[in-house]
């Protein structure tokens, strides 16, 4: 073991979970953000963030509320569940976003404000899953394994996944001028994201359902279909819908 022990520290969950709130919000409204990107005029545009958080809170407690004894454990019950809901919370905002705009007839496009903004509070949020010592990785005998309290060593899946979304901040801002992701920067994300979910479930211990995959992997398979049809959709030059 490389690190030692790790005590899990719950005060810490919540700092980085509100740092991560924090530095999306500026980087947002930084020179992070590709300078090109139209912002939002319509007078009910501020409700879209609004429609993202409800829609990513509901998504993010919606598994553990339809299957409480598969998913649930002794440390994170029904709606105070773990982290590991991530896939499902973005699938909310995505949908709430989507709906939204249909709603009140937003029709700008804004997906790629919102992507490196994103991924650095999806770095900075796992770090607080790892101090938590939530949604920790399977037991291995690697090297660089982690014990969070349970006297197992395990992969710390926390930070492959922070390590991940912080690769994706630096591919993301290297082509945010190129003209083949325009509009579908956040798309582009996700799908990367989906991808590496997939096959980092395979070394997380969750409950394996048909075809021996994880309810996350069947979770990011919806989730890529979806961003591919619309990412096929939006491609159209005479293409007019919304997008988050």
């Amino acid at each position: 073991m490389l690190f030692g022990v790790v005590f899990p520290q719950h005060w810490m969950y919540s700092a980085f979970m509100l740092m991560a709130l924090i530095a999306f919000v500026l980087i947002r409204r930084s020179a992070l953000v590709r300078p090109s990107v139209d912002r939002l005029r319509h007078p009910k545009s501020r409700w879209i963030p609004i429609a993202a958080f409800v829609g990513g809170m509901f998504g993010a407690k919606l598994p553990f509320l339809l299957f409480p004894s598969e998913l649930s454990s002794a440390h994170s019950p029904g709606w105070l569940a773990d982290g590991k809901t991530v896939v499902t919370g973005i699938m909310g905002a995505y949908a709430a976003v989507e709906f939204l705009k249909a709603v009140v007839g937003i029709k700008e496009r804004t997906g790629d404000s919102f992507a490196i903004p994103l991924a650095v509070a999806m770095s900075i949020g796992r770090l607080g899953c790892f101090f938590n010592g939530c949604c920790a990785g399977n037991v291995t005998s690697v090297f660089w394994a982690m014990d969070f309290g349970d006297h197992q060593l395990r992969h710390p899946i926390q930070l492959y996944e922070s390590m991940f979304h912080l690769f994706m901040v630096v591919v993301l801002y290297m082509n945010r001028d190129n003209a083949r992701l325009r509009n579908q920067q956040l798309k582009f994300y996700l799908l990367c994201y989906c991808l590496f979910r997939f096959l980092t479930e395979f070394i997380r211990p969750a409950p394996r359902l048909f075809g021996d995959l994880t309810f996350y992997q069947y979770a990011v398979l919806v989730l890529a279909a979806g961003l591919l049809f619309q990412w096929k959709i939006h491609s159209k030059p005479e293409s007019f819908q919304s997008e988050v």
